[in-house]
């Protein structure tokens, strides 16, 4: 495969054969001609109505359809909307929150504070009944208004939770009637649940602060403790995916040309406008509603059984919520492209909205810094808080990396922890885990995943985010 370097550690696969644009590549060191992600990222090249480039971030791996770590743009009228570049765990994503606490407060009882968040916050595949099972009407309520649904009903670190959210901790257009009754019997028990895999839920520590005034608007203070959640749209969410690509896959071609000589089946893939596209996007922003609605039922919960551990007052804990990301979806913003405003639909799959400085979409307190730009590393390193810039709007659709990006399977990460006990070893140094099964600990171990540190790196150099503040773990609780 032919791959050539654009400058420090960008490159890009030359525009061939049917590929309507070039693809594009953030690497931590020199891409290997062979990977398979690699191919994938030419795939999405060919995708209808695609503008500029497809991207892929330095976290990119081998994902459905679309690589884990890609983003792509496309026109609203003559583009189509593929489910493989959102994925199966619609509106996965992160959110931090922040708090009063000194870390050196929180470690004598940090075994027992972990315990007690794990009791509340159900982990696990399957995991349910964090809160009672929604009726009908209520989960409606869910998928229309999003992380504001929990808010009201008292789950939140602060009242204003829902407006440090990416787009306001809601997408319209949303449709809950485009969401099967299989996919609302998922979802209806499964609200502030964490679910399991790469799912977790910390107890971080403000480790290092890089950009003063940022950490400053952010809330962050070096030594104080930070909520880390990632989760998404649980079982509902999967549903979704699973049933548009059964609806698309065998008819996809028969949209026209373009459609029929896509290189991937797993590309399946509708016109925006056409009833299919429509249809999909409304239950996949109706998924990522309820996403937003799971994760601020989880902060309420957490937060409250902190609290309750540690035996302080909302006012002592002084927990608030930066920021709220999502890194699998596809939205309608507008960009420049060719020099002027146009409307497109971008897909971020594995991949983080990053929003520069003096944009309107970023929230009022941190619009002069850059959009706060969540990136989680494995549970035995650390992750990190980044701002958005001016460059990623320019270059990648405000678009940056999401996480560490996996190194091995999880079958090799689990034959490479045969005989060792991930969870001791953590413990060693200081970090309490917390999970279901061993399986799920071995699967998700250090080894098993790139350095979020050089993946944060490769992003800073190339000017698309800029790193603010690291957090390391204290406690890991995982499905």
């Amino acid at each position: 495969m032919a791959i050539r370097r654009i400058e420090g550690d960008l490159w890009e696969l030359p525009r061939e054969g049917r590929m309507k644009v070039p693809g594009r590549l953030y690497s931590v060191g020199p891409p290997a001609p062979d990977d398979p992600s690699l191919t994938q990222v030419r795939n999405v090249a060919h995708l209808p109505g695609i503008l500029r480039f497809s991207l892929a971030m330095p976290d990119i791996h081998w994902g459905y359809g679309f690589p884990i770590g890609g983003v792509a743009a496309v026109d609203l009228d003559d583009g189509a909307v593929s489910p493989g570049g959102v994925g199966y765990d619609i509106n996965c994503g992160v959110r931090v929150v922040t708090t009063a606490l000194p870390a050196a407060d929180l470690r004598p009882h940090l075994h027992a504070a972990a315990t007690r968040i794990y009791q509340q916050v159900p982990a696990g595949v399957g995991a349910s009944r964090a809160i009672p099972r929604l009726s009908a009407r209520e989960l409606d309520e869910v998928l229309e208004a999003g992380a504001g649904w929990a808010v009201r009903r008292g789950y939140a670190a602060a009242g204003d939770d829902a407006e440090r959210c990416e787009e306001g901790g809601r997408l319209e257009g949303a449709d809950p009637g485009a969401v099967s009754e299989r996919a609302r019997e998922r979802g209806a028990d499964q609200v502030g649940t964490l679910g399991s895999g790469n799912h977790f839920l910390e107890l971080d520590r403000v480790d290092e602060v890089h950009d003063p005034a940022a950490a400053e608007a952010f809330g962050l203070v070096e030594g104080q403790v930070a909520i880390q959640i990632h989760s998404g749209s649980r079982g509902l969410g999967y549903q979704v995916c699973d049933e548009a690509l059964a609806e698309l896959t065998p008819r996809f071609a028969g949209f026209g040309p373009d459609y029929a000589a896509l290189p991937d089946r797993q590309l399946a893939c509708a016109p925006v406008s056409s009833p299919q596209g429509r249809r999909y996007l409304g239950a996949m922003q109706a998924a990522a509603n309820f996403a937003f609605a799971n994760r601020q039922v989880m902060t309420g919960l957490a937060v409250r059984a902190l609290g309750e551990a540690l035996g302080l007052s909302d006012r002592d804990l002084g927990a608030r919520l930066l920021y709220d990301v999502c890194h699998n979806v596809a939205k309608v913003e507008e960009h420049l492209v060719d020099g002027r405003p146009r409307r497109v639909l971008v897909h971020r799959k594995g991949a983080t909205r990053a929003f520069g400085p003096g944009d309107e979409r970023v929230p009022a307190p941190y619009r002069a810094l850059g959009q706060p730009v969540l990136v989680p590393g494995d549970m035995g390193r650390c992750s990190w808080v980044l701002a958005g810039t001016e460059r990623a709007m320019a270059d990648t659709f405000g678009s940056s990396c999401h996480g560490a990006g996996r190194l091995l399977s999880r079958g090799e990460a689990l034959r490479r922890a045969r005989g060792r006990s991930i969870t001791r070893e953590l413990e060693t140094r200081g970090i309490v885990v917390l999970a279901r099964g061993k399986k799920t600990v071995a699967e998700e171990m250090s080894d098993a995943y790139k350095d979020v540190s050089d993946v944060v790196e490769v992003m800073a150099r190339a000017g698309i985010t800029r790193p603010v503040a690291r957090l390391v773990p204290l406690a890991v609780i995982k499905g």
